[in-house]
């Protein structure tokens, strides 16, 4: 049992122990984080690299008066065991568990919530507003990675920054990993600055003073000698243009320095960085080794690192072999990624067409425009970002790709639910913020082997598409050596019937064959179909079994409004067909983390769900 984490069972605890004792603290928390994470998975390698960090900041600031906010979040594990949740560590991304990112219903330290990158400067910045027209005192600390830069709604949020508050602590993370490394100009600026040797020599000597004789005086001297080294670096450091005091880089594992400029910056009456260079994965050899991978992943042995091998390849590894098969096929093939080359699989892409490969950080805005530009000269970009994180780009996609209809293919990973993740990262909602868009396409594939010949049928298509397929692996459907066109709009009748017809929607087939069966074992005559796109609908399709039928199903892996059930009723309503229609999907609220197999079954997207649902409809269809 931990001498002192154990001990922690709020914030203030924290600042009843000594430089020695907190020292000890955080190796009790690196040992909790890598055992506990072992178990459930989740972000890791962000986790090590920030103990000290927190600790500095909850030693010093005073949550909840003081609100703390975490850009993405998935590094506030160490921030959730200092604040009370420590018994609870255990079930972290686990069915009715700690959610892995910061939650405000959770608790009344997490201010903020979070899931994407690049929010914290802007909800940052309002917190300091609100509380400067309320006439408070508190303080709102602000912790961004070095990765979060290259999000533009940073720099929106820099721009205001100056001229609207007082009083704001930004705490630049620089780890030089997102998922992967790092990259463009601001990446290559931070690193100039934390590797300038001058620069360096300058900032060891005030470190030294500062640990030597702490306090105010020390800190004035560090200072002055940032301020000397600033002139080497550039014409000005990038964060005093904007308006902001800049303050590093520091060592983000040296906890007594840390602590004092924390004092320092508390006592500031203006906008402050301070740049502290962290060390992702400390702690933890593998995840030093593998920083990559150790970024987020499930269960892993705690000695080793060593995680399960996978049974079979994911969709997104099914995606990346059909992009490289594609690329050599066809030279204008360019894949585009927003800082997910891992997530997306992408990395195995790069390898294979090293020139037409490009990441542009965490910046999906950018990404699709970036992809709208390359079209209009006669190349076929493959976006690939989660369905999730492309929300951030629909003015580009409907402004800038469809209406100008350009041949941009959206390449929608995680599209469903994202499991442990939760609700910031499920993919629930790309259907319907997409199928009003005139002129784009969408389509949701079956298996694997569909997903390659979606992704064939998009090379070939004139105009902007979507691909949407889910986390994790499909049936394991083997993938054909040379994909075939779909005809855009044609869905595939996987079995016919007479009495009743069920429309899957891409991985939702399975149980609407299931469903089939059971109809059948029940007496009752079941059609399947593959629907493979959410928009444009098969109109034939649905008029010729809504009018044979006598009951219409639809099954889909996304929320019910306006998604592709509301597609079937639209095309129906169209075409004057007037038969019942039972749709299941995921209902008008925000589903939370869990095990994707035990949500389906607690909302009711399961056939056994949907053979209770449709009973009614039997019972008036068997008595007529």
């Amino acid at each position: 049992m931990s001498e002192y984490l154990s001990r922690i069972k709020s914030p203030a605890d924290v600042k009843k122990l000594g430089m020695v004792e907190l020292e000890r603290l955080a190796e009790e928390i690196r040992e909790r984080l890598i055992l506990g994470v072992a178990k459930t998975g989740g972000h890791i390698g962000p986790n090590l690299g920030v103990v000290e960090l927190t600790i500095a900041m909850h030693y010093v600031f005073d949550t909840p008066r003081d609100s703390f906010v975490f850009d993405v979040s998935h590094q506030s594990y160490v921030h959730k065991l200092l604040t009370g949740r420590e018994k609870q560590f255990d079930t972290i991304r686990q069915p009715g568990g700690l959610n892995g990112f910061m939650l405000r219903t959770e608790s009344a330290h997490d201010s903020f919530g979070a899931g994407h990158a690049g929010t914290a400067l802007s909800a940052a910045l309002g917190m300091a507003v609100a509380r400067d027209m309320s006439g408070g005192t508190e303080h709102v600390v602000a912790l961004a990675g070095d990765a979060a830069f290259t999000n533009g709604i940073s720099f929106e949020a820099l721009n205001n920054i100056a001229a609207s508050t007082k009083r704001l602590i930004i705490v630049l993370n620089d780890n030089e990993w997102s998922i992967d490394k790092n990259v463009g100009a601001i990446a290559e600026y931070f690193h100039k600055i934390a590797t300038n040797p001058t620069y360096v020599s300058l900032h060891d000597r005030a470190a030294g003073l500062l640990e030597k004789f702490g306090g105010r005086a020390a800190v004035h001297i560090a200072k002055k000698a940032e301020e000397a080294a600033k002139g080497i670096v550039g014409r000005g450091m990038i964060f005093e243009e904007f308006g902001l005091n800049y303050y590093g880089p520091v060592d983000g594992h040296n906890l007594p320095m840390l602590i004092e400029t924390f004092k320092f910056l508390k006592k500031q009456n203006r906008p402050v960085v301070l740049h502290a260079l962290t060390q992702k994965g400390k702690g933890f050899q593998p995840a030093l080794e593998k920083q990559k991978k150790f970024h987020g992943l499930g269960p892993y042995d705690p000695e080793t690192g060593e995680t399960k091998p996978a049974a079979q390849k994911t969709y997104s590894e099914v995606f990346a072999e059909s992009l490289t098969k594609l690329a050599t096929m066809n030279d204008k093939v360019v894949a585009i990624t927003a800082a997910m080359p891992n997530g997306t699989a992408l990395d195995l892409f790069r390898p294979h067409h090293p020139t037409r490969y490009f990441d542009v950080g965490i910046a999906e805005e950018h990404a699709v425009l970036f992809a709208a530009g390359m079209a209009t000269k006669g190349y076929k970009p493959f976006c690939a970002i989660y369905s999730t994180f492309l929300q951030r780009a629909f003015d580009q996609i409907v402004h800038d790709v469809a209406l100008q209809n350009l041949p941009v293919v959206f390449c929608m990973d995680r599209g469903g639910l994202s499991g442990d993740d939760g609700p910031t990262h499920h993919g629930l909602f790309d259907i319907s913020y997409l199928r009003g868009v005139p002129n784009l396409i969408h389509m949701d594939p079956k298996d694997e082997d569909e997903l390659q010949d979606m992704m064939y049928t998009a090379m070939l298509h004139d105009g902007p598409s979507a691909i949407r397929y889910p986390r994790g692996t499909g049936p394991g459907t083997t993938v054909k050596k040379k994909p075939v066109a779909i005809e855009i709009g044609r869905a595939e009748v996987i079995k016919d019937g007479r009495e009743i017809t069920i429309f899957g929607l891409g991985n939702m087939v399975a149980e609407a064959e299931r469903l089939a069966r059971m109809l059948e074992a029940e007496g009752h005559s079941a059609a399947v179909i593959n629907p493979r796109f959410a928009k444009p609908v098969d109109a034939a399709c649905v008029g010729a079994y809504g009018t044979r039928c006598d009951l219409v199903i639809t099954m889909e892996d996304h929320v019910l409004a306006g998604g592709f059930g509301s597609a079937v009723l639209e095309s129906l309503n169209e075409q004057e067909i007037d038969v019942p229609v039972v749709r299941l999907g995921w209902p008008d609220h925000f589903i939370e983390h869990g095990k994707p197999e035990a949500l389906r079954e607690k909302y009711g997207l399961t056939a056994e769900a949907a053979l209770e649902r449709v009973r009614p409809h039997l019972k008036r269809a068997v008595a007529v």
